[in-house]
């Protein structure tokens, strides 16, 4: 790290630290004060100048390389909320407006999604088929003159309830190639035919701030030919290429996840006292210290391997893949460990602990669950062993 980076990341750390955690408790309950207490956390990041600080600086971001931006987000994934407080929440998104949207685009969503002032969602998994195989959607999308009229039954669509437009992906083209049928739509949730179905509960949470999960159905909807992203039939693509970075950006938030329990546990064990000495001082606790700090470790390390390869241009499809699942068990492990040392204390919510390991559970499932990862990883592993990360000249 160069010193005027090492400066800014400790700028972010003191930021989530003193001001974002200490209004956990507000957020928690999504309602309007939860709501203005992010809006003014937001503002006080813009006046801080730390601010959507790894999107491309072309499109009103701070323009930082993929490794400052994982070193970031391991200090922004310290809070649940530290993303859509300093506005990396829409990477993913804006992304994928960069590579595909056309100008008007751009600007009508691109440039307030970056600065925080609408939120986007997008509609690609539905209940009726299985969401790792996206080749599966049967969301049509047929041309009626300068219009595409939509009907669409999805669900996971998060955000949609509090979003100004969804990502539709539909079937535009039903005889192409498996990969060339399905096209990406921008579609404003107001759009007459849109509803939002319900808000779907999990892991026995909803109305979140972030945005819910949401069931949301689309009948007879029409938007415009020129609400398609980027070209006709690559829609495959283009949801493929926003899931990647996407994988990556929460293998770097799940560190700052782990770094925090790990803190939590250290701290609990140091201070409690049962069957004659401390916690810290029980050999078995000792272990959970240890496991906790190495798991921590090679995750890191992981991470930053991954994010190095994409600075110098690769796709990093195989180290994604890898950090992706192994990471999400790693997660686990170790607020698993610090629930355990807090005992009956560890399972309320007088700590972050039972947030933080619920959402340690999604880890395995959202943005591809392990054994699509486990399986692709080993299809291009054996097609090429060549490719395997460590086989770098």
């Amino acid at each position: 790290m160069t010193e005027s980076f090492a400066e800014l990341r400790k700028r972010v750390r003191d930021f989530i630290d003193n001001e974002v955690i200490p209004a956990e408790p507000v957020m928690d309950v999504a309602d309007s004060a939860a709501t203005a207490q992010l809006e003014k956390l937001k503002a006080e990041a813009k006046r801080r100048g730390i601010w959507a600080l790894g999107h491309p600086a072309d499109i009103g971001g701070g323009g930082r390389t993929f490794m400052e931006t994982a070193l970031l987000n391991e200090v922004i994934g310290r809070s649940f909320y530290g993303q859509k407080a300093v506005g990396t929440w829409s990477m993913q998104d804006s992304l994928m407006l960069k590579e595909n949207a056309s100008p008007e685009q751009r600007e009508r969503w691109l440039r307030p999604l970056v600065a925080g002032e609408i939120r986007s969602s997008v509609g690609l998994t539905e209940p009726e088929v299985a969401g790792s195989d996206p080749t599966l959607i049967s969301s049509t999308a047929v041309q009626d003159g300068d219009e595409w009229v939509i009907n669409a039954h999805k669900w996971f669509t998060t955000g949609a309830n509090i979003a100004a437009f969804t990502t539709v992906f539909a079937v535009t083209d039903p005889d192409a190639h498996r990969h060339k049928r399905v096209s990406a739509i921008i579609v404003p949730t107001d759009t007459p035919g849109y509803e939002v179905v319900r808000t779907v509960p999990t892991l026995g949470t909803e109305h979140t701030i972030m945005g819910d999960h949401c069931e949301i159905r689309l009948t007879d909807v029409r938007v415009p030919l020129s609400n398609l992203l980027g070209e006709r039939g690559n829609g495959f693509v283009i949801g493929q290429r926003r899931l990647g970075p996407g994988r990556i950006f929460h293998a770097m938030r799940w560190l700052g996840q782990m770094e925090r329990a790990f803190e939590h546990l250290v701290e609990y064990a140091k201070r409690r006292y049962t069957h004659g000495s401390l916690l810290i001082d029980k050999g078995e606790i000792q272990g959970f210290v240890a496991e906790a700090a190495m798991d921590i470790f090679y995750h890191r390390a992981a991470v930053l391997e991954a994010a190095r390869a994409v600075d110098e241009g690769s796709m990093a499809r195989l180290e994604i893949g890898m950090i992706k699942v192994r990471g999400a068990k790693l997660l686990h492990d170790v607020i698993d460990r610090a629930i355990q040392v807090h005992g009956a204390l560890g399972l309320t919510a007088d700590t972050p602990l039972d947030g933080m390991y619920r959402r340690a559970r999604y880890a395995r499932i959202y943005d591809g669950p392990d054994e699509v990862h486990r399986y692709t990883l080993a299809r291009l592993l054996a097609k090429d062993g060549a490719q395997a990360p460590w086989d770098h000249e």
